[in-house]
């Protein structure tokens, strides 16, 4: 199963020598997900707040998947349900402002979708063709995601532009703000949740699509904003909030960009390098680790390692290779793969 070689002039990729006289907290297993600074990170962290929750939460890669599926089922049912409650409102209050809005919150419900059926893709069995497997198609429902994400940014910003160079009185201010506050709450209640699985899973895509409805959901904040203005006498207040609405999107689609193009181009987390190097660090029988790599296909990882020992047969380094194994994934539920090669010294140097 593990190729394993002695080797007396291997290459050192890093030279990682590990003692074992120390202690680690093996209890915590959570990663961070950190927040850019600056300017960037206070409005990250209004759309995006900080989670301790693990990616490994899940050990099961097919729990995992249901789970996903589940998150998108579930909150696809809200962003309806919100649709139609605001539906009802554009019938009484006849505003096509409201008609625009409606539209627009059951598109976005539908972007879901595309991220549903890159789950159920990634259930199915590698093929001879994709001998990886599905999972990858996550990370492209992630890209249309982003793509969605900066269509909102200049539909906002050109709707926010129009009205200050066209100003146009606006009708039923009323239910232009109740519609505005359901739209919010209920873009709110599917980007916590979505966000909330995402983290647990560890999915990219479901993250970004949780802060997609987030975007959304805060697009029709600026709406009840823009009506509380007009009511106070300051019809401007529309426009100038859309604006400022549609910079918080921008901003925040920089990070998302490099979430999910971290993952199309094998980035990692450099903390969930650490965690499989502590995790090798626990093998007495290892004088160094070589190299650990380790990659995100879908909400699952990938990865190899290559150890040096001291001298040991083959049949030593063998099973110390499915030691190491086991231990990465003890550490890391969420790692579904793990080569691990052994270069031990000959016996007797």
């Amino acid at each position: 199963m593990h190729p394993h070689e002695r080797d007396h002039g291997h290459s050192q990729d890093r030279d990682h020598s590990h003692g074992h006289g120390h202690s680690h907290g093996h209890g915590e297993h959570g990663h961070s997900h950190p927040t850019p600074p600056g300017f960037k990170g206070f409005f990250y962290g209004i759309f995006v707040p900080h989670s301790h929750d693990a990616a490994d939460s899940i050990d099961d890669a097919m729990e995992a998947h249901s789970e996903g599926i589940r998150a998108l089922k579930i909150s696809l049912v809200l962003m309806l349900a919100t649709t139609v409650v605001q539906a009802v409102i554009v019938a009484f209050s006849g505003s096509v402002a409201l008609l625009a809005d409606t539209i627009h919150n059951l598109s976005d419900a539908l972007t879901a979708v595309p991220l549903w059926i890159a789950f159920v893709l990634s259930r199915r069995v590698a093929t001879r063709k994709y001998t990886y497997g599905f999972n990858r198609a996550e990370d492209l429902a992630g890209l249309f995601v982003v793509l969605m994400i900066a269509l909102s940014s200049i539909v906002a910003a050109y709707e926010a532009i129009d009205r200050l160079i066209n100003p146009r009185p606006m009708e039923n201010i009323g239910w232009v703000i109740a519609a505005g506050i359901v739209g919010f709450l209920g873009n709110e209640a599917v980007a916590v949740y979505r966000i909330r699985v995402g983290r647990k899973i560890g999915s990219a895509a479901l993250i970004a699509d949780g802060v997609h409805a987030r975007t959304d959901g805060f697009t029709s904040l600026a709406v009840v904003v823009g009506g509380i203005g007009v009511l106070l006498g300051f019809p401007q207040a529309d426009p100038i909030v859309g604006l400022l609405i549609s910079a918080m999107i921008a901003v925040l689609l920089v990070g998302t960009v490099r979430s999910v193009g971290r993952r199309l181009m094998d980035g990692i987390e450099p903390e969930l390098v650490d965690r499989a190097e502590h995790a090798l660090d626990h093998l007495e029988e290892i004088e160094s680790v070589e190299r650990v790599r380790l990659r995100w296909v879908g909400h699952r990882l990938h990865g190899d390692a290559i150890l040096r020992t001291g001298p040991m047969t083959l049949t030593e380094a063998a099973r110390l290779a499915d030691k190491a194994e086991a231990s990465v994934k003890k550490h890391m539920p969420n790692v579904d793969e793990m080569a691990v090669r052994v270069t031990a010294a000959a016996p007797g140097v």
